[in-house]
């Protein structure tokens, strides 16, 4: 029998448990949306940036087979190491992690047919410079495909934000607010110019969204992958002394919507950007 038709899994086994079915909410509604669009091609180079704790690294691995070699990087050494748990548990030969940030990419020139992304470009400290890494490893007509959430992204809590900064008269930090935006989401015609100017001829772009509800403004604040990813610099905008009070006000708010309306919803729309090298 063929070793792959072999299962002999321990459903009551601790490392199982903790990594089974772990993917966040946040990255599979993305990551879906790159999948479904990626060209799948044997005998492929393939680099994905930004992975995290493995998604969508071992699922490319292991769609694209023995056949293909996985590259990806990212600099967080703690996901890093999740990452490598996961590919020893599944058996993954095909893989090589890379330690490091995508403006400097540690592979040849011309020597990758895919590049995939979900939601990692949006971190990386100079976008021009990591596209333009991109542009130089990737081959002609190879496919580089990202995801990004787009600069309307929980619009719904920035409206509430700016609305009580007016009220105290905060010009300033609701100058912040937008510029804090700006830097983390680019607007999508922006993006789209500054792939094309690295080399690539975009093929299409496929707009999406997903939606957050909650009970309500309190439980927002309180969710956890808020209070990990964006409560830090939504707090940030504020001054120290003024955050407990203009946050208060804001909760406050969000929970007379819900109030009303019998939810709070936070809207997260994205793009697909699909693109290859000219």
């Amino acid at each position: 029998m063929n070793d792959h038709l072999v299962t002999a899994f321990d459903f009551n086994s601790d490392e199982l448990i903790e990594l089974f079915d772990e993917l966040p909410f946040w990255a599979a509604p993305f990551g879906l949306k790159l999948l479904e669009n990626v060209r799948m091609r044997k005998n492929s180079t393939v680099l994905d940036i930004g992975f995290g704790a493995g998604f969508p690294l071992t699922e490319l691995a292991m769609r694209f087979g023995k056949s293909s070699k996985v590259y990806g990087i990212d600099p967080w050494e703690a996901a890093i190491k999740r990452a490598e748990k996961k590919i020893a548990f599944y058996g993954i030969d095909n893989v090589e992690i890379i330690r490091g940030v995508a403006e400097n990419i540690p592979l040849g020139d011309r020597s990758v047919d895919l590049i995939t992304s979900n939601n990692g470009l949006n971190n990386v400290s100079d976008l021009n410079k990591t596209l333009s890494e991109c542009s130089r490893i990737m081959k002609s007509v190879g496919q580089f495909i990202q995801t990004m959430n787009l600069s309307e992204t929980m619009i719904e809590f920035y409206d509430i934000m700016e609305e009580v900064l007016k009220e105290y008269g905060m010009q300033t930090e609701i100058d912040a607010m937008w510029n804090h935006i700006y830097r983390m989401r680019k607007p999508l015609e922006e993006l789209v110019s500054l792939v094309e100017q690295n080399g690539f001829s975009v093929k299409k772009v496929i707009k999406d969204q997903f939606n957050y509800t909650f009970a309500d403004g309190s439980t927002v604040l309180q969710y956890y992958f808020i209070r990990l990813a964006f409560l830090d610099s939504w707090k940030n905008i504020v001054s120290e002394d003024k955050q407990a009070e203009i946050f208060e006000i804001i909760e406050n708010k969000m929970n007379k919507i819900a109030e009303d309306q019998g939810f709070f919803k936070l809207s997260i729309p994205f793009a697909v950007i699909d693109s290859e090298k000219i």
